[in-house]
């Protein structure tokens, strides 16, 4: 990551023209109103300061290697706090440095955007709900075509989900590089931090040690000379190096506000670094533990349901077959009896044969008793006639006499 970068610290008194970087002012304080305005306690203001001053970070050369405290007292002879262009410039590559880490800091967050991941999830939740739809037809054959349509559409319904599994792992891959690069980049953005922050501490040690050197030499020297000789000259000479002093006094403010600045960034930095890293880390549980699962889910689910359909058409057959068994035997047995039967039936049944005698003697009875009354009737109807024929023959003679 940074072991092609130069990570010495390089402190310069100058910097290029355009490197000058603009503070940013500090936000102001909400405004408030009183009408009993409490005066402050000076002995609180002074122990609270002082208890301030008490925890606040010493800026000294114990913070320093040897090399680099050799650097600072080389580099602090070198200042010149009469030259105005080198106090404007003062540290200033190493702001215009920490200003151009913000604006990456800034661009890399305002970057992220993993919006289509989630839309990708949603259309394949989607799709798996419709899973499992289907429409009865009854009958035999029904349920055959009905497991056959199910089957197609469960393969339908898994080949669209892994079109959008695949989408997925294609952006899940992309922003797997993006992110890996990200961290690359903010390990390289993590050591540049630290190498400004060490700059700007030595610029600040430098520019201190000068400051207080010219102030107990030069700036005193001037004191007494002015106090000496009463000129006017001389008074305005002290006047305008203090007024020096007290510049460079505010740039090094200003670099001390950078410097905090660069302090920030590096937990800020290592705190992005840390997202990236567990985001990419879900990326690749995703790639290589679930999205494979889905796969072998979907593969066994396919398999699962073959051998279901396979279970249930051989079921489907299996009941199809003893129903047939069952009713060919019932249908077996009743012809079997009726045969038999049959078989054992003779031609003309007892019944009828004693019907027909029955009838037969019945007719005869019948016939005897019409033949008896009509030779009754004939004997009657013989001596009628020869009564009839008596009386006639008596009324013939009668009439003859």
């Amino acid at each position: 990551m940074s072991d092609n970068l130069d990570m010495t610290p390089q402190l310069t008194l100058t910097p290029e023209a355009d490197t000058v970087a603009a503070a940013a002012p500090a936000a102001p304080e909400a405004p408030t109103l009183t009408l009993e305005p409490a005066a402050a306690d000076p002995a609180d203001e002074a122990a609270a300061q002082k208890e301030r001053d008490a925890h606040a970070v010493k800026l000294d050369e114990s913070q320093l290697t040897e090399a680099e405290r050799k650097m600072v007292d080389e580099f602090s002879q070198k200042i010149d706090i009469t030259d105005s262009s080198v106090v404007l410039q003062y540290g200033a590559a190493a702001q215009k440095n920490i200003a151009g880490f913000s604006e990456n800091a800034l661009n890399n967050v305002r970057t992220k955007d993993l919006g289509e991941v989630g839309e990708a999830l949603s259309s394949l939740v989607v799709e798996l709900k419709g899973f499992g739809k289907e429409e009865d037809e009854g009958g035999f054959l029904g349920f055959f075509k009905k497991k056959r349509d199910k089957l197609e559409a469960m393969k339908t319904s898994y080949a669209k989900a892994e079109v959008n599994v695949d989408k997925i792992v294609r952006v899940l891959e992309n922003h797997q590089v993006v992110l890996m690069k990200d961290i690359a980049m903010l390990d390289q953005m993590y050591d540049l931090n630290t190498k400004y922050y060490k700059e700007l501490t030595m610029y600040i040690i430098a520019g201190k040690k000068r400051l207080e050197h010219v102030r107990a030499h030069d700036l005193e020297e001037l004191k007494k000379k002015a106090a000496e000789t009463g000129a006017q000259e001389d008074a305005q000479k002290y006047n305008d190096y203090a007024n020096l002093c007290n510049r460079f006094e505010k740039k090094l403010h200003d670099l001390e506000l950078t410097r905090m600045i660069s302090i920030q960034m590096g937990p800020q930095t290592r705190l992005i670094q840390n997202n990236d890293t567990l985001m990419l880390e879900k990326i690749q549980s995703s790639l290589v533990n679930t999205i494979p699962l889905w796969k072998s889910q979907m593969v066994l689910a396919l398999g699962l349901e073959h051998a279901r359909q396979a279970t249930a058409a051989q079921n489907a057959v299996t009941e199809m077959t003893n129903n047939l068994l069952r009713q060919n035997a019932d249908l077996l047995k009743s012809g079997t009896i009726e045969t038999a039967r049959e078989a054992e039936r003779s031609i003309v049944d007892l019944e009828t044969l004693r019907h027909t005698n029955q009838q037969l003697m019945d007719s005869l009875d019948e016939v005897l008793r019409i033949q008896t009354e009509g030779a009754q009737k004939r004997r009657e109807a013989e001596a009628e006639l020869g009564r009839i024929e008596g009386e006639l023959k008596q009324k013939l003679l009668a009439l003859r006499t």
